[in-house]
């Protein structure tokens, strides 16, 4: 499996085993030179969303992936965690409402199913 393809997977995979709501991947490797994919979700609280990061950064080292960067953990309302190829945005409720990523990333490719990578 591509190493990008496989960052998705086990970042969604991660998010999705502490229940992150509307777990969102969207392909902007032909709009973007940030990265390949952004991975957005939300959690109901503080707690929620600093379970999120913890698991994604945990599986992510499991499986040999360094972390870039990772920032705004401190204010727990978005937390961004950069692997190079892919950044990981876990937001609360109101502030992923508030920056709605998935529109001003609208350009991008949605991916609604994991096999679509």
């Amino acid at each position: 499996m591509d190493k990008i393809k496989e960052m998705v997977r086990i970042a969604y995979g991660a998010l999705e085993e502490k229940k992150g709501e509307n777990i969102c991947v969207i392909d902007i490797s032909g709009i973007s030179p940030l990265a390949d994919y952004f991975i957005i979700t939300n959690g109901n609280s503080d707690s929620q969303v600093k379970a999120l990061v913890d698991n994604v950064e945990e599986k992510m080292h499991e499986a040999g992936h360094s972390q870039i960067q990772r920032e705004g953990m401190r204010s727990g309302n978005w937390v961004l965690l950069d692997y190079g190829d892919i950044v990981v945005h876990v937001f609360d409720r109101e502030n992923r409402d508030f920056y709605h990523l998935e529109h001003i990333w609208s350009d991008g490719r949605k991916i609604d199913n994991l096999d679509e990578l």
